[in-house]
C-alpha cells in the first residue's frame, strides 16, 4: 500500500497548502502557485514571497503588513472544508481514536463518510498499514468526502475504499465476517445495523457509535443489549472550554464547543459467550410500541441538503482535489 501523506513539515513548495495569520488574528488559507498572489483590500502578498522559507515564518506584504504562514493542521482543514453534511468535530474524532483504541495496521469500518473529516483522522491513525472501509448511503456525499481526503493528503490513500449504498447490505458482501477490528457508526438509525457489524467484528473488536440525541442514545443501547453479542454499552460526551491567559486576566472563554454529540463503545464478545448478568437495582427500562414510534428518524427529522447545495459543494471540493494532485 503506497504511503499517501501530505508534507507537514520543512520550507514551503510549490502545492503546499498556506495558513496565513493577519494582524486582527483573521485566518486566509491559500495554495501556492508560481507567480501567484494573495490580495487583500490593503496590499498584495506574492506567493514567491512564501515559497521557500520555513513553516512558521513571518512574512511581509507590500503595504508592509506582516502574516504568520503556517502549514494548516488537520484540525483547521477539516474546520473549513467544503461540507456536504455536518462534520464530526475534532474534539470528538480525538475521543473516537482514543476509545475506539483506532491503531496502526486496524482493519476499521466506517458509516456514514459525511464530509470526510472524520476518514482524514482514522486514516492518520491507521497508517499506510491499516485499511478504512467506509460506507455512505448518498453518492453526493461520498463524492464531496473523496475530494476533501485527495485535497489534504494530495491523492486518494490505496488502503481507504468507500462504497455507495445501505451498509446493512453492502457490509456483508463487502468485508468477511470476523474480519474488522474496529466499527464506527455516525449515522442516524444505527440500531438497524448492529447485527451486521456484530458479525464483521473480530471477537474483542470494538463498536463506537457516535449519536446526536438523548432518544437516539437510548434506542442504541438497548439495540446492542437485545443482541446479546456484546459487552455492556458506555455513553459519554465531551464538552471542550477553553481559557482566556493574559498576565493576570485568567478566565473562561465567554463560548465554548460543548454538545455536539454522544460517543457509545461496546465490544463484540466470542462466539457462544454469554454476558454475566449484571446486580442492578429495579429500574424503568421497558419501553413501549409508542416510545419507539418517537425514535424513528421521520419523527426525528432528519435534515436533507438540498440538490444544489449539494452539487455546488462537491464542485468545490473536487477542485481543491485536482489542485492538490496537479501538484504533486
Amino acid at each position: 500500500m503506497s504511503d499517501v501523506f501530505r508534507r507537514q513539515s520543512g520550507e514551503f513548495r510549490v502545492g503546499d497548502r498556506v495558513q496565513l495569520t493577519g494582524p486582527k488574528g483573521r485566518l486566509n488559507t491559500v495554495t501556492l502557485e508560481p507567480g501567484g498572489a494573495f490580495h487583500t483590500h490593503r496590499g498584495v502578498l506574492s506567493h514567491d514571497v512564501i515559497i521557500g522559507v520555513p513553516d512558521a515564518s513571518v512574512v511581509t506584504c507590500s503595504n508592509g503588513i506582516e502574516y504568520l504562514a503556517m502549514r494548516p493542521l488537520l484540525t483547521d482543514f477539516v474546520m473549513s472544508m467544503p461540507r456536504g453534511a455536518a462534520i464530526i468535530y475534532p474534539k470528538d474524532a480525538a475521543q473516537i481514536i482514543g476509545l475506539a483504541d483506532i491503531f496502526p495496521g486496524a482493519h476499521v469500518v466506517e458509516a456514514g463518510v459525511g464530509s470526510g473529516a472524520l476518514s482524514l483522522w482514522l486514516l492518520r491513525a491507521i497508517g499506510s498499514s491499516g485499511q478504512l472501509s467506509s460506507f455512505e448511503r448518498r453518492e453526493e456525499f461520498s463524492e464531496i468526502a473523496q475530494s476533501n481526503v485527495e485535497a489534504f493528503l494530495g491523492a486518494k490513500p490505496e488502503n481507504w475504499s468507500v462504497t455507495v449504498g445501505d451498509l446493512q447490505e453492502q457490509l456483508p458482501a463487502s468485508v468477511e465476517p470476523g474480519s474488522v477490528d474496529r466499527v464506527v457508526l455516525d449515522m442516524l438509525a444505527p440500531w438497524e445495523c448492529i447485527e451486521e457489524c456484530a458479525t464483521a467484528l473480530t471477537p474483542g473488536g470494538v463498536l463506537l457509535c457516535y449519536i446526536a440525541t438523548v432518544t437516539q442514545l437510548s434506542r442504541v443501547a438497548e439495540a446492542i443489549r437485545a443482541t446479546g453479542l456484546f459487552t455492556e454499552p458506555d455513553s459519554s460526551e465531551t464538552i471542550v472550554r477553553g481559557w482566556h491567559v493574559e498576565g493576570l486576566a485568567v478566565r473562561p472563554d465567554h463560548r465554548m464547543v460543548a454538545h455536539t454529540g454522544f460517543l457509545m463503545t461496546a465490544r463484540r464478545l466470542a462466539p457462544g459467550s454469554v454476558l454475566p448478568e449484571l446486580k442492578r437495582r429495579a429500574s424503568k427500562t421497558d419501553f413501549s410500541d409508542e416510545d419507539v414510534e418517537i425514535w424513528t428518524p421521520g419523527a426525528l427529522g432528519e435534515r436533507n441538503a438540498s440538490s444544489k447545495r449539494l452539487r455546488k459543494t462537491a464542485r468545490e471540493a473536487k477542485a481543491a482535489a485536482e489542485a492538490a494532485s496537479s501538484d504533486r
